[in-house]
């Protein structure tokens, strides 16, 4: 069975970027996966402070609710990594769990050093992003960042679920094309991983 890890990276609840990630949860389920959804907003997690320990050790010095996290990262098969965008970027909260994946990259290093690292190509991450504007590049910067992310933990990047011009909370619930939209991408994640 399909498992997948998803993170609301959004701190606004009943917010866009929550509709549309239960949807993309419900098309998981409909296709027979498993999903656990974390609400980044609610955890406390400091932001990374480049003290250089994790690349000795391959783990995170801070002692914070991040700890609980890496586990989780470690044994997904899939990741959803879920945020609306501020200022042409992912979320604080967003950022500050990509940020402490450092830990997650020294590991991978410390492995491939050892020759113990072994990725799975058919895990792979993928990103669900709301903005409130329309610019063409609005997307651009939060893309990079969750490609760049999904590559310090060696997952494939899976692709993206973006919706454009949606600012009151929960508008999004009303584009019934988008909410379909939201499920199918759900349903492909498990589709993907099981015909694998």
């Amino acid at each position: 069975m399909a498992t997948v890890l998803a993170l609301n990276g959004s701190p606004r609840r009943g917010g866009n970027t929550e509709v549309l990630l239960r949807e993309v949860a419900e098309g998981v389920r409909q296709a027979g996966g498993e999903i656990e959804i974390i609400g980044l907003s609610s955890l406390t997690m400091s932001p990374c402070i480049a003290c250089g320990g994790c690349t000795k050790t391959g783990k995170c010095v801070i002692n914070d609710d991040m700890q609980g996290l890496y586990d989780k990262v470690q044994a997904a098969k899939q990741i959803i990594i879920a945020s609306p965008i501020y200022f042409y970027a992912l979320s604080a909260q967003t950022k500050i769990f990509i940020d402490r994946l450092q830990a997650m990259w020294s590991r991978k290093q410390l492995l491939r050093a050892a020759k113990k690292w072994h990725p799975d190509p058919f895990n792979k991450g993928y990103l669900v992003s709301v903005a409130a504007t329309r610019g063409p590049r609005i997307f651009e910067g939060a893309v990079l960042c969750a490609r760049y992310a999904y590559d310090a933990l060696g997952l494939e990047y899976g692709g993206e679920f973006l919706a454009r011009g949606f600012d009151g909370r929960g508008e999004v619930g009303k584009d019934d094309k988008k909410l379909r939209q939201a499920v199918e991408f759900g349903i492909n994640i498990v589709s993907r991983q099981t015909s694998a």
